[in-house]
């Protein structure tokens, strides 16, 4: 059993629990619950920002293309993208399949969620500002523009789901055990940890607070998209972490839409 941060649909503070990953149950006032017969919320509230080309299979398989025009040269610094609060979902709730859209992209995501003010932090000292780890569903519609931001492809309603909780990094395992595996309607797909992250996640938070300050709420996370499965209306999507627990969608069709 470990300690949780939750939040449960309806609830407008965060809760205190222990929860069984293994198990698939959690324990708040006096009673023990399964997790899927819980409404969800996601559990943070903070601004998200993804870490970009940090997946060493994805880095590989565009050096020939960042070394092309317009880039001409490899970025040296952190590549962030947002996925703004209209993308944030929960456990166990529909993702919308937008209308004309075929497939989405579900890569599993490690979210650190930030316990304190981080400015200008240190790398020995990166983790102090963590609250806690989470999971992340980084959803998106496949594309191969890569000369701008898309937004249009990553920032759509509900892309984002989150949780089912925030395990405190005291309770989780060290971070070379945090191994994601993916399951599309129950058959595993996916499978990463990270070993394959370009370069550690105390690096990259030292890194992205030397420009920006994040706060307590915020959620710094990254994901493995080089292998990241395609899904379609119908399909469940569940994310497993080790240690952390399950994260679990449905890609839904959107209401009267025509898929082309």
């Amino acid at each position: 059993m470990a300690k949780v941060r939750l939040r449960l649909a309806g609830m407008r503070q965060a809760l205190e629990a222990k929860a069984d990953p293994y198990r698939g149950t959690v324990s708040f006032g006096g009673r023990t619950h399964r997790v899927d017969e819980l409404e969800w919320d996601a559990p943070i509230g903070g601004a998200m920002y993804g870490v970009a080309l940090n997946d060493q299979k994805e880095w590989g398989a565009l050096s020939r293309e960042m070394n092309a025009p317009p880039y001409q040269k490899p970025p040296k610094g952190p590549v962030l993208y947002m996925k703004p609060a209209n993308t944030i979902n929960a456990h166990r709730r529909p993702v919308i399949l937008p209308d004309g859209v075929k497939h989405l992209q579900a890569a599993p995501a490690l979210g650190l969620v930030i316990g304190r003010t981080a400015a200008r932090v240190r790398r020995e000292q990166a983790l102090d500002v963590v609250l806690g780890y989470t999971i992340i569903n980084d959803l998106s519609i496949p594309h191969e523009q890569r000369h701008r931001p898309a937004v249009r492809e990553q920032a759509r309603d509900g892309f984002a789901p989150v949780g089912p909780w925030i395990v405190p990094k005291e309770e989780a395992a060290s971070m070379s055990s945090l191994t994601a595996r993916v399951y599309v309607n129950g058959r595993l797909v996916q499978q990463a940890d990270p070993g394959r992250f370009r370069r550690p996640v105390e690096q990259w938070l030292a890194e992205v607070t030397e420009f920006m300050t994040l706060y307590p709420g915020d959620v710094l996370f990254f994901s493995w998209p080089a292998d990241a499965p395609r899904v379609a209306a119908g399909d469940v999507v569940r994310i497993e972490i080790e240690g952390i627990g399950g994260l679990e969608n449905e890609i839904v069709p959107e209401q009267g839409g025509d898929e082309r």
